[in-house]
């Protein structure tokens, strides 16, 4: 006899984690600079980095980059179940 595997859909969901705090970056995007802030812990560095780059090179134009840190938690409740048929699956009834 063959091992079975059972598989279980449990929903899950995906929210902001304040203690992971938030980076800031800021990239340059005129041709082939190349120039970036480097990770900040706060907007304003990030900013003033561009605020300078900005007045020696006259490059105007940036990327930004925010990122934050997330936490996955099991959600009470029913879950989706994407092949089961009917209510609370994916298929059609």
């Amino acid at each position: 006899m063959s091992p079975r595997a059972v598989v279980r859909y449990v929903a899950h969901t995906v929210r902001h984690a304040p203690e992971g705090g938030i980076t800031y970056e800021v990239f340059c995007s005129a041709y082939r600079c190349g120039a970036e802030s480097g990770p900040q812990d706060a907007q304003e560095a990030a900013q003033d980095w561009a605020l300078r780059h900005t007045g020696r090179t006259g490059h105007d134009l940036f990327r930004r980059v925010f990122t934050d840190h997330a936490r996955v938690t099991r959600t009470d409740g029913p879950s989706h179940d994407p092949g089961r048929v009917g209510p609370g699956g994916g298929g059609r009834p």
